[in-house]
């Protein structure tokens, strides 16, 4: 039997649930028993990430390494975090209306 995957920092996971579903986003943190947060530097930025459920998200077997998404160095931005999906090819979905 496969052993799931694990969710830790860095992990691209997919929503299916909400009004996000379909979107791509990496893992922040573990934020309880059973909920991580997440960001995709668009409609979650770093500075406002979703907390979701482990049971919402379909976990892909793609990692980033988060000491290699800046390379010149510094603190992680929105940029570096859709420039992160798009390289391993997740589209970051715009919205034509702003959330907010």
């Amino acid at each position: 039997m496969k052993e799931p995957l694990s969710l830790e920092r860095g992990r691209i996971v997919i929503s299916n649930q909400g009004r996000d579903k379909g979107h791509a986003f990496l893992i922040l943190e573990k934020a309880g028993e059973d909920t991580v947060t997440v960001a995709d530097g668009l409609l979650h930025p770093l500075e406002r990430p979703k907390k979701k459920k482990m049971k919402h998200l379909h976990v892909k077997p793609i990692m980033v390494n988060w000491n290699t998404i800046r390379p010149e160095g510094g603190a992680v931005q929105n940029s570096d975090l859709r420039r992160a999906l798009e390289e391993n090819g997740f589209t970051v979905k715009r919205s034509l209306c702003k959330e907010g």
